[in-house]
């Protein structure tokens, strides 16, 4: 283990002068949770202790990390779950801290981005052609697509030469089948030492970077990759502030979750024609057709136990796959150019195939595998095989917090008024959290002590927000919305003259939401997910406040509407996960067979970090005024209520459908007042 308690800062200035400092420089007002965030920091960096910090919006926790990050004597990796957040402290956030704070002593205002390889365009693709199905290089793009992908080169080419970083995230529009044309992964990548472009190359240029700074920016999915995975892709380091922390356990196990269908074995085996000589690749590709005869017989949902005609199609698979990497010519060491980058792709590709049906050949109790549904409609996805770790927590206490200092932050850590249940899901144990009136524990190899700090919020929650749980309808269904919930939505909207967020378990709810409120209030503007893209549909939520937005997932979470646009937000039920979700039904179910509650540990948590993160999108600023409903009674009814409703902002709570109207009425007359 790298981090001891006496590593600490090489420099005696407070860390509260230079955020007071930046603060100040930047125009802003010091806010006391912001100072005291700041400096728990500091602490858990110099004495090497694990640390959640709980800091509701308006906090201005970036700052509040980024201080004491700059200050640290080493090197800090900053780990966002979103690209929205990545942009904001990367091209806007730091540039003006680095600006402000550059000239305090003990500051090393370095910093770089880092994503994955194939967020970057590559040029050697981009220059030589893309492989076709049998690996032969296609020059020049071909059907509909063409113009968008030579308009991606071109921006490529062009930034190439005026030294930018060739991110996807700064590429013209375009989709994610056109992006491919112009990128690798990391499996395709010929290697900087191999390939004739590799000085010029922009994934090469930000590692190279990130090796100069004292600070990188990169993702929730790289830093798994990096210290779960062990794939070594983030320069040294001995401390990580992950933001957005409420979504890192999602994102981890995204990273390492695998998926295999049918037509990518069929792939592997076309691209290996032209470089096996033998029977293997057609081997591959028999393996496939039984594979995919065998996924089709199969219903869809979690596997248990492998039935024989799956084990065995499996393990048919990952042999052909095996026998046509062999079979693949042997090549030494080359000079730059020399590389075969179809060749490279191409055996790619089979390198993929054997390891994912490996690893769901050996039906491991560590992880869950199942069937897919197929996708809607004919350009839906086909049935496939998916396997994701049963749990990741004891991977991330084992690869990445014994080894590092982590700091935790988010507006949703604090679950049932505790942070064990967050921190456990982590990789952290209750028995080794330091309660405020502790003295320090001594980290070991056993023992990863921890903090749990909540610095509140500058909203006044009982003043600005009411928490309404309709008691009165009646418990959810299966079959989405009933004419009583309807009924309350429709009579909820009309009292706020539009205003509206619904936020809904389904898109079929979102739709039917949408549909009621557009026959029965006509004269409000009625979005619903789907009928834009959301940067679209936010913006005229935004600039048209009768207006009401519907939708699911990407709205809970993603959506930052301060103001008069926003004074009512729904959400139509408790947001507990499917019960045939294969993989939360089985984490559930470990978790009971271990001795825990299963519902609470896994469901529950599940439904109160996605509640709270709803609730969240009320209240932006200090002037925000409005109602939070929740159209599902349990959450007054049921045992768990009080667990979802202590994890949710502490607003004014009521169960009066009539009080509330009458305050939304008052809050929309005041905001047409106002814009008069």
């Amino acid at each position: 283990m790298r981090v001891t308690a006496a590593a600490s800062a090489s420099t005696t200035t407070p860390v509260a002068d230079v955020l007071a400092a930046a603060v100040a420089s930047l125009g802003g007002t010091e806010r006391a949770g912001q100072v005291q965030m700041a400096e728990a920091v500091a602490e858990a960096l110099s004495e090497g202790e694990h640390l959640l910090v709980q800091a509701g919006t308006g906090t201005g926790k970036s700052l509040a990390y980024l201080v004491p990050a700059l200050l640290h004597d080493s090197r800090v990796v900053v780990a966002t779950a979103t690209l929205a957040l990545q942009h904001q402290l990367v091209e806007r956030d730091l540039p003006r801290l680095v600006e402000a704070v550059k000239d305090q002593p003990g500051v090393d205002a370095s910093y770089a981005v880092l994503k994955g390889r194939s967020n970057y365009a590559c040029l050697h693709r981009i220059r030589a052609g893309v492989p076709d199905e049998q690996g032969a290089l296609i020059e020049v793009p071909q059907g509909s697509m063409a113009t968008k992908v030579l308009e991606l080169r071109a921006w490529a080419e062009q930034a190439a030469e005026d030294g930018e970083t060739g991110e996807r995230d700064h590429a013209p529009r375009h989709t994610e089948r056109e992006w491919r044309q112009v990128s690798v992964n990391h499996r395709e990548c010929l290697g900087a030492a191999k390939c004739p472009f590799g000085e010029e190359c922009f994934a090469e240029r930000a590692r190279e970077k990130a090796q100069r700074s004292h600070l990188v920016v990169t993702n929730h999915s790289l830093l798994a990759i990096d210290a779960i995975e062990g794939v070594p892709m983030i320069p040294e380091y001995d401390a990580v502030v992950v933001d957005e922390a409420h979504e890192l356990v999602s994102r981890v196990t995204q990273a390492a979750t695998d998926e295999l269908f049918a037509a990518d074995v069929d792939r592997a085996a076309s691209r290996s024609q032209r470089h096996v000589d033998g029977s293997e690749a057609d081997d591959l590709a028999d393996a496939g057709d039984r594979l995919r005869e065998v996924i089709a017989d199969l219903p869809a949902g979690r596997i248990d136990a492998l039935p024989d005609a799956l084990a065995d199609a499996l393990a048919g698979v990952r042999d052909a796959a095996r026998a046509c990497l062999s079979a693949y010519p042997k090549s030494g060491p080359s000079a730059p150019g020399e590389a075969d980058p179809g060749l490279t792709q191409a055996k790619g590709s089979v390198q993929e195939v054997f390891a994912t049906a490996e690893r769901m050949a050996t039906g491991s109790e560590h992880d869950v595998l199942w069937v897919t549904e197929a996708g809607p409609g004919q350009s839906g996805r086909p049935p496939h095989l998916a396997v994701a770790p049963l749990q990741v927590w004891g991977p991330m206490r084992d690869r990445l917090l014994s080894d590092k200092v982590a700091v935790f932050t988010s507006a949703t850590l604090r679950l049932g008024g505790d942070f064990g249940a967050v921190a456990s899901s982590f990789g952290l144990k209750a028995s080794e959290q330091v309660r405020p009136d502790e003295a320090p524990r001594e980290r070991t190899e056993d023992v990863l002590p921890w903090k749990g700090l909540d610095v509140g919020s500058p909203f006044d929650y009982g003043q600005q927000a009411i928490l309404y749980v309709a008691r009165h309808l009646p418990p959810p269904g299966r079959d989405g919305l009933g004419p009583a919930q309807l009924d309350e939505i429709v009579e909820l909207v009309d009292a706020s003259e539009g205003r509206a967020l619904g936020l809904f378990s389904s898109r079929r709810a979102a739709e039917a939401a949408a549909e009621a409120v557009r026959e029965r209030l006509p004269h409000l503007t009625t979005l619903a997910q789907g009928d834009a893209q959301l940067p679209e549909l936010a913006r005229q939520f935004v600039e048209d406040p009768h207006t009401c937005l519907f939708g699911t997932l990407s709205l809970w979470q993603g959506l930052d509407v301060p103001g008069d646009t926003c004074q009512l937000v729904m959400i139509d039920r408790i947001p507990f996960p499917r019960p045939d979700d294969p993989l939360m039904s089985a984490r559930q179910r470990a978790a009971d067979r271990a001795g825990g509650n299963g519902f609470m540990q896994v469901a529950a948590t599940h439904a109160a970090l996605l509640m709270a993160q709803g609730a969240g999108r009320l209240v932006r600023t200090t002037t925000d005024r409005g109602v939070v409903a929740v159209l599902d009674p349990r959450l007054a009814t049921a045992r768990y209520g009080g667990f979802l409703t202590s994890s949710l902002p502490p607003m004014w709570t009521t169960t009066d459908p009539g009080l509330v109207r009458k305050a939304l009425s008052r809050l929309a007359a005041t905001a047409d007042s106002d814009a008069r």
